[in-house]
C-alpha cells in the first residue's frame, strides 16, 4: 500500500512558500448529491498523523478518528460543493474544479496548492501542482481527501433520512443495486444527476399513445435548437466562473 509522504510539502516550505494547501474532491461518480472538495493547509514542517492515506482506501471508522485529528493540527480547512444544478449544466469534472475553487478561498491567503488530478485550466485556482493520484502520494491532499469524504458521507446520511428509499445511507450516492432498486421504484430525487445516463433510463417514459406523439412532437422542436442552447448554457457557466485575484 503507498502512504503519502510531506515530499513535496518540504520541498515548497524549503522555497520560500509557508501556507501549502493540498486540495482534493470526492464523489464524482455517484448518481446523487453534490461534489464535494476540501482544501486544507498542513502547519509548515509539521509531523504526519499516523494512518493518513487515501481516504479510499480507509474504512469508515477510520476516516472518522482521523477526521478529528486533521481538523485539530491543520492551519486552515476549507470545504466547497457544487450542487446537483452545477454538475447538470457544467459537466461533473468542471463542477469538481469550481468545488475546489470554493474550497480554497476558504484558506486565503496560501502561498501554493497541491491538487488531486490532471491540469485545471478552465478555471483560476491560483499558484498550484496538479498530481495525478496525488491522494496516494502528498500528505496534505492526502488530508484533504478525508475532510472532503467525511464531509460529504455525513451530508448524504442527512439526505438519506429525507429520503430512505435509496439506500444513501451505506452506498452515499454511488450506484449500488440498492440505489438502482430505489430509482425503479420511487422514481427521481431533486438531488438525483440527471445529466448522467444511469439516471437518465429512469426518468418517466410516455405511458399513452397521446402522450408519445406530444413528446415526439416536442423532441423535434427541440432538436432544432439544442446544440445551440447547449454551447449557450456552457458559455454562461464559464462566464460565471470568477477568477481568483
Amino acid at each position: 500500500m503507498i502512504v503519502p509522504t510531506l515530499a513535496r510539502e518540504w520541498a515548497l516550505w524549503r522555497s520560500g512558500a509557508r501556507r501549502v494547501a493540498g486540495v482534493d474532491e470526492v464523489g464524482m461518480a455517484c448518481l446523487a448529491g453534490p461534489v464535494v472538495a476540501a482544501a486544507l493547509v498542513v502547519k509548515p514542517y509539521c509531523r504526519k498523523i499516523p494512518g493518513v492515506r487515501d481516504s479510499k482506501t480507509l474504512s469508515l471508522q477510520q476516516r472518522e478518528r482521523l477526521y478529528d485529528q486533521i481538523l485539530v493540527r491543520a492551519a486552515a480547512v476549507g470545504v466547497g460543493a457544487a450542487s446537483v444544478t452545477e454538475i447538470n449544466e457544467l459537466n461533473i469534472l468542471r463542477a469538481s474544479h469550481l468545488a475546489m475553487w470554493r474550497a480554497l478561498r476558504r484558506v486565503l491567503p496560501y502561498d501554493h496548492a497541491l491538487i488531486d488530478g490532471r491540469e485545471i485550466r478552465e478555471i483560476d485556482l491560483g499558484p498550484h501542482t496538479a498530481i495525478v493520484d496525488g491522494d496516494a502520494l502528498s500528505y496534505a491532499i492526502a488530508s484533504a481527501s478525508i475532510v472532503a469524504k467525511v464531509t460529504r458521507d455525513r451530508l448524504m446520511y442527512k439526505l438519506a433520512r429525507r429520503y430512505p428509499g435509496y439506500g444513501w445511507d451505506r452506498n452515499v450516492g454511488y450506484a449500488t443495486r440498492r440505489h438502482l432498486q430505489g430509482l425503479r421504484e420511487h422514481g427521481l430525487t431533486p438531488f438525483h444527476r440527471t445529466a448522467y445516463a444511469p439516471v437518465r433510463t429512469f426518468i418517466l417514459q410516455p405511458t399513452t399513445l397521446d402522450d408519445l406523439i406530444a413528446q415526439m412532437d416536442e423532441t423535434g422542436q427541440m432538436n432544432e435548437t439544442a446544440e445551440m442552447d447547449d454551447n449557450a448554457r456552457i458559455d454562461r457557466a464559464e462566464e460565471s466562473i470568477p477568477a481568483l485575484a
